[in-house]
């Protein structure tokens, strides 16, 4: 009979003993950093998209005029400058 133990005489690292044991903790540490910045990147995602409504592009939607919410979603990047001036003629109309 072998005297194995329990884990009939591989360790407790699927027959690879210390060497196993330390790529399996790297590994867990590796998808527990991913899980974290995954969350923390759809967050941001979310808090910068303003959720799903345009009532969250400025504090105050109801006040800011169609004029000034293209004017702060091209200042910060979300539309292009043609995209802008195409807005602008648009309200012009």
């Amino acid at each position: 009979m072998m005297g194995g133990g329990m884990m009939g005489g591989y360790g407790g690292y699927g027959g690879l003993g210390l060497i196993g044991g330390i790529l399996n903790l790297v590994i867990t540490v590796a998808v527990i950093i991913g899980v974290v910045l995954l969350v923390i990147w759809a967050v941001r995602r979310f808090s910068q998209d303003g959720g799903l409504g345009a009532s969250s592009v400025t504090g105050t939607a109801g006040s800011a005029s169609p004029r000034e919410i293209a004017q702060m979603r091209y200042a910060r990047g979300e539309i292009t400058r043609e995209q802008y001036q195409d807005i602008l003629i648009d309200l012009n109309a």
